[in-house]
């Protein structure tokens, strides 16, 4: 059943993340103070998909303004003749998420940053016992930082508390300057002044009308623009399981080949450009595009206070603890971000000085009649716009409430004609292998995402955490 509360509400996918984030509002904080206190945990309990050495996105509803906030970062300023690498060294890019932690504590947090870091730090330090997704997740990762552990293992990250309390008495300069920064550098083919000169960026939201609610995601360099584009194309065709996976396919190949570190194309969700590419969607047959999906894991979260402020906030590692590289002394794990560049210098993302790279992450935003409605996102690689585009099908046209939304089937557009289903979609398989799809049953659940979401409803708070997931949403 979904969870109800009140006043306030977090929603993530860890347990003792959500317990952080419900201490951070018995002791007086807001939804950012709550959201804040649930992502610094994330990366004790969840080192396998986000941590400080990697990036974040958030959404915040505040004062009746929606703010969008793009904690990515960049490729070093000073570039050699040679490419990017998977994972190592050079698939490194700024980290941001610090960074942007510390702007959303500084603009509208009440606890600041020290309150938001401490209970992490204290967790890192003590140990914590890992979940089954998490073993699982850790054992598949190949080459890790440290020794995999077994589910219910207690392992520990003193590093990796000792630099979070750095930061939480420091600041953000205790880890873009100094000894942290310093460690980072010597570790990947970034300067020091890399670090230092790194920024989030306060960005104007994408939205788009769906049936009468605003879906509101992040600009590029993120791929938000999937979603929103799959769900306009969807808005204009025939309903059903068919046009939704073709309407994806269509926006996830159009979103590849343009978002970069820089705005859209002007006329990409043009009303003629529209009727263009809903047109290649048939009825009776299914489309076979070139797809070359990104890869990747990632931890999402939500939370909403009495007051009507609301975060939704996304961070990652990218791979599966991202580089492989972890900064010494810091127990800090590096992204792989740079392997998000494409390899064509005529692309317009392709590898440049101090440029962010196409990015999957993607936090999500709902409003009805200018009003919050609420914040939901899924996490994984190029599950996210798919996760956000049938996570609104279940909200809005199936009027589901967020758990179930969340717990509902879904469907996963691969390469070419290829379509997995989860068990629930199982009954519809021989239909679209009718169309020409390339059906495949799905064993592994860790490739269709875990997503959380929370919705006001008469006045009251409605969230959902993903059963695929381990955590929970719980309020007051």
């Amino acid at each position: 059943m979904p969870a109800v509360a009140g006043e306030t509400m977090v929603a993530t996918s860890h347990p003792l993340a959500t317990r952080a984030g419900l201490r951070a509002f018995e002791r007086g904080g807001n939804a950012v103070d709550a959201a804040l206190a649930a992502a610094a945990v994330l990366p004790v309990v969840e080192p396998t998909d986000n941590g400080l050495g990697g990036d974040a996105f958030a959404l915040v509803w505040h004062g009746g303004v929606l703010y969008g906030l793009n904690g990515s970062g960049r490729s070093p300023a000073e570039l050699d003749a040679g490419g990017v690498d998977e994972t190592g060294p050079r698939s490194v890019t700024v980290p941001g998420a610090v960074r942007l932690w510390a702007d959303l504590a500084e603009r509208f947090g009440r606890l600041g940053l020290e309150g938001a870091l401490e209970h992490a730090a204290e967790l890192a330090e003590t140990g914590v016992a890992c979940t089954a997704r998490i073993a699982d997740k850790w054992a598949a990762a190949g080459p890790a930082p440290w020794p995999a552990p077994a589910i219910g293992g207690r392992y520990r990250l003193p590093e990796l508390a000792a630099t979070l309390r750095r930061v939480a008495s420091g600041g953000p300069d205790a880890f873009y300057t100094g000894k942290v920064a310093a460690a980072i550098a010597a570790a990947s083919w970034l300067s020091e002044s890399d670090l230092a000169e790194h920024r989030s960026e306060w960005v104007e939201p994408l939205r788009y009308d769906y049936r009468g609610v605003e879906v509101c995601e992040l600009p590029p360099n993120g791929q938000g623009a999937a979603a929103l584009l799959a769900l306009a194309l969807y808005d204009g065709l025939e309903p059903g399981l068919h046009t939704q996976i073709e309407a994806m396919k269509v926006a996830l190949a159009d979103t590849r080949a343009v978002v970069h570190d820089g705005p859209l194309p002007e006329d990409f969700f043009g009303a003629d450009r529209l009727a263009r590419r809903r047109a290649l969607i048939r009825d009776d047959a299914a489309l076979d595009p070139v797809l070359e999906l990104p890869r990747g894991g990632t931890t999402y979260l939500c939370a909403v206070d009495g007051d009507g402020t609301a975060v939704s906030l996304i961070q990652s590692l990218y791979g599966r603890f991202g580089s492989g590289v972890v900064a010494p002394g810091t127990g800090v794990v590096l992204q792989n971000r740079a392997s998000g560049f494409v390899d064509d210098p005529a692309h317009p993302n392709a590898l440049g000085p101090a440029k962010r790279p196409f990015h999957t992450i993607i936090p999500g935003m709902l409003l009805e009649g200018g009003r919050l409605l609420g914040p939901f996102g899924v996490m994984g690689g190029p599950m996210q716009p798919q996760g956000h585009v049938q996570v609104v099908l279940r909200l809005v046209d199936h009027a589901d409430d967020p758990q179930a939304a969340l717990d509902a089937p879904r469907w996963r557009v691969e390469e070419g004609r290829t379509v997995e289903l989860e068990p629930g979609l199982w009954h519809a398989e021989e239909h679209l292998r009718a169309l020409g799809h390339d059906v495949r049953r799905a064993g592994n659940q860790h490739a269709f995402g875990v997503g959380q979401a929370i919705l006001r409803v008469d006045g009251a708070l409605i969230g959902g955490s993903d059963g695929r997931g381990d955590g929970y949403a719980a309020g007051q």
